[in-house]
């Protein structure tokens, strides 16, 4: 079975770079991250904080959360409804990095992700794929860059889809997001010992696609 896994933080490219991986290798893309989304989502539509892991327990357990192929392409289902294009709305995005720090979702998820890796060959990416997820993959990066460089490739991606977004505000949403992500108590983002670590800051996705591609031949 092969499994790639990227991990690193918001707005380091490696979503753009597993799927073009996947395509390349022919084999699945699991976007791990809109699994967290969807469940940000679901605390937003119950009405309930998504820090309050006592209230987000209620629900986790049983959560209508699939995955979806559609075309070649991966589509969010929440209670049966499509959710893909809701669960990139930026306030989705905070939900999503504080839900994702209660232990009782990062169990539910990791569950549904290892069960799809299990099954398949596939590219996922995240926080802590190759960490805690799949522990003992053989292929694994650390994608990361500069916090501003981030932010101006999600300011981009944002106001291409009609996003009504200022910098500053993307910006600061990522460094909290960098924050949240690796100062949580369970599973928090981290580099993998046996990751390799790629910084994309000065790298173009077509670089970094050939770098990984690379890699992954060299073994």
């Amino acid at each position: 079975m092969i499994n790639v896994c990227l991990d690193g933080p918001a707005g380091s490219g490696k979503s753009t770079v597993a799927k073009a991986i996947a395509k390349k290798l022919d084999i699945l893309y699991l976007d791990t991250g809109a699994m967290y989304r969807a469940c940000g989502l679901k605390c937003k539509k119950l009405g309930i904080a998504a820090t309050d892991e006592k209230a987000v327990k209620s629900f986790i357990g049983t959560i209508d959360l699939e995955i979806r192929y559609i075309e070649g392409a991966q589509h969010t289902f929440l209670d049966g409804e499509d959710v893909s294009d809701e669960i990139r709305k930026p306030d989705v995005s905070m939900l999503a990095s504080a839900v994702s720090a209660h232990p009782c979702v990062r169990e539910k998820m990791v569950e549904m992700q290892r069960k799809i890796a299990k099954s398949t060959d596939c590219v996922l990416d995240g926080r802590d794929i190759g960490s805690f997820v799949l522990p003992d993959a053989k292929y694994k990066f650390f994608v990361t860059a500069d916090p501003k460089i981030r932010a101006e490739r999600r300011f981009a991606e944002l106001t291409a889809k009609g996003e009504k977004v200022k910098f500053d505000t993307v910006y600061k949403e990522i460094v909290e997001r960098d924050y949240n992500d690796s100062h949580r108590t369970f599973s928090p983002l981290v580099r993998a010992k046996d990751a390799v670590l790629l910084d994309t800051s000065s790298m173009t996705p077509e670089e970094v696609v050939d770098f990984v591609i690379g890699k992954i031949e060299e073994k």
